[in-house]
């Protein structure tokens, strides 16, 4: 039973939060000092109606979008970072096989830590993309599932993993070649 609710004790910790990126403290910092700029940026610029002298529009970004930029840069980042993230990658693409426990896909995903793990399933969680089921069980059972939007993610992560897994070889000697001709100093 999904109950729409966190299970007793879950606290959003790091990206979960609210704080994009915060599983790396740089990252988090640099995507904000990103955005705060971009933010007062846009607030500094003049709408397209306020510079022709006419009514300007309610919002910052209702005017970017009248003066033909992209508003949700910043956010859409946030949004890249957590799905582009390697560990996100794999967990998506696993869920896609189906619905899948915490311990399941911690053993199918090599490298990752727990930790590391459920941050990434937090995240993904907050943005709608997993969800988390708990069953009213001794001891509690939890899944997890891809969400309808999470699934349309599911062909072009399919192509980025398959492009990868095909061209392994390739890859590995261009490293090889690259390393050879750029000794570790």
């Amino acid at each position: 039973m999904n109950t729409g609710q966190a299970a007793p004790g879950y606290e959003p910790r790091g990206a979960a939060a609210g704080r994009p990126g915060a599983a790396d403290p740089d990252v988090a910092s640099e995507m904000e000092a990103a955005c705060a700029a971009e933010a007062g940026s846009e607030a500094d610029v003049p709408s397209a109606a306020e510079a022709a002298g006419g009514a300007g529009t309610a919002a910052t970004g209702t005017a970017a979008t009248a003066a033909g930029a992209h508003p949700t840069t910043c956010r859409a980042r946030e949004v890249l970072q957590r799905v582009g993230d390697k560990w996100s990658v794999l967990v998506i693409d696993l869920l896609g096989q189906g619905t899948m426990r915490f311990t399941e896909l911690h053993r199918a995903i090599d490298g990752i830590t727990a930790r590391m793990l459920t941050v990434t399933l937090r995240g993904l969680e907050r943005d709608g993309i997993v969800t988390r089921t708990i069953h009213p069980v001794i001891p509690p059972r939890v899944e997890y599932a891809l969400t309808p939007m999470g699934r349309t993610l599911l062909d072009t992560i399919g192509q980025l993993v398959s492009w990868t897994d095909s061209h392994l070889p390739e890859i590995e000697a261009a490293r090889a070649a690259y390393d050879a001709r750029h000794p570790a100093d």
